[in-house]
C-alpha cells in the first residue's frame, strides 16, 4: 500500500540514496532481494567456524565496560570516544588494561571495518555518503586506520591516538555486523553489475586486522550487555 506521509516518502529516499554507487540508483527491490532471500532459505553467510563470536565476547573480564553502537558514520566520535573512556579512566585511577571497550559497527558505518582498498574500489564515500576531512571530497580511503601522526587533534588536548590499529593497542575490540554485510554487499553488487557472493567474499577479505564478524549489530549490543557494558550510542 502506497504511503501518503511526507515523512515516510522523505526516509525511503534517504536510505534508497545510501546505497547508490556513483551514477547507479537502487531501487528498493533491490535491497528487498537479498533480505527476502535469507528470511525464505534460512541460508545465511557466516563467519569461520572457528571465528566463535560467543567466545569473543568472552573476553570482557575488565573492571569497567562499554559497549559504543555505531549505525552512521559520525565523524571522529565512534573513535575519539573509546580514547575518551580510557583516558578518564585512567585518570580515575583505573589502567588501560582493566578498561573494556566494544566497538560495534553496523547498518551505515561497515566501511570503517574495511581496508582503503575496497574503500577506492566500490566507492564507499558515495555510497555510505562519507566526506574525508583531509580533502572535503567524497572519501576513498579508511581514514581511521594507521593514520598519521597529527591526524587527529582535539583542542585543549593536542594530538590523540584515535586510529583503529592504535585503540586495538589499547585493547578496544571491534566487531562489525554480518547482516549488513550481506545486505548491502548485495545491493552494491547489483548496483555495479557484480556477483553478490564474489562481492561479499571481497568485503570479507578487505576487513582489517582483529575485527570481529558478527551475526548482526543487534545481536553484538545484547550480547556486549550481556556481559556487563555500558551501552553508548555512538551516531
Amino acid at each position: 500500500m502506497k504511503s501518503n506521509d511526507p515523512n515516510t516518502t522523505t526516509n525511503r529516499r534517504s536510505f534508497i540514496g545510501t546505497i547508490a554507487t556513483g551514477a547507479a540508483a537502487m531501487s528498493l527491490a533491490t535491497l528487498a532481494s537479498p533480505l527476502q532471500s535469507v528470511a525464505g532459505t534460512g541460508k545465511f553467510n557466516h563467519a569461520p567456524n572457528d571465528d566463535d563470536p560467543d567466545a569473543w565476547f568472552n573476553k570482557l573480564k575488565g573492571k569497567h565496560k562499554i559497549a559504543f553502537d555505531c549505525t552512521q558514520p559520525n565523524g571522529v566520535f565512534p573513535f575519539a570516544w573509546p580514547r575518551v573512556f580510557l583516558m578518564t579512566n585512567q585518570l580515575t585511577g583505573t589502567p588501560e588494561k582493566d578498561s573494556n571497550v566494544v566497538v560495534i559497527l553496523r547498518h551505515n558505518s561497515i566501511p570503517y571495518a574495511m581496508n582503503t582498498d575496497a574503500w577506492t574500489k566500490y566507492k564507499f564515500g558515495d555510497v555510505f555518503k562519507i566526506n574525508d576531512e583531509m580533502t572535503k571530497a567524497s572519501a576513498v580511503r579508511n581514514a581511521f586506520w594507521k593514520p598519521s601522526p597529527g591526524d587527529f587533534k582535539i583542542p585543549g588536548v593536542g594530538n590523540v591516538a584515535i586510529g583503529i590499529n592504535e585503540l586495538q593497542e589499547s585493547g578496544v575490540m571491534f566487531c562489525v555486523c554480518n547482516m549488513a554485510l550481506t545486505v548491502f554487499s548485495a545491493a552494491v553488487a547489483e548496483g555495479m553489475g557484480l556477483n553478490a557472493t564474489d562481492v561479499y567474499k571481497d568485503w570479507k577479505s578487505s576487513l582489517l586486522p582483529g575485527i570481529q564478524i558478527v551475526p548482526s549489530g543487534v545481536w553484538a549490543v545484547g550480547r556486549a550487555q550481556e556481559h556487563g557494558c555500558a551501552y553508548c550510542f555512538a551516531g
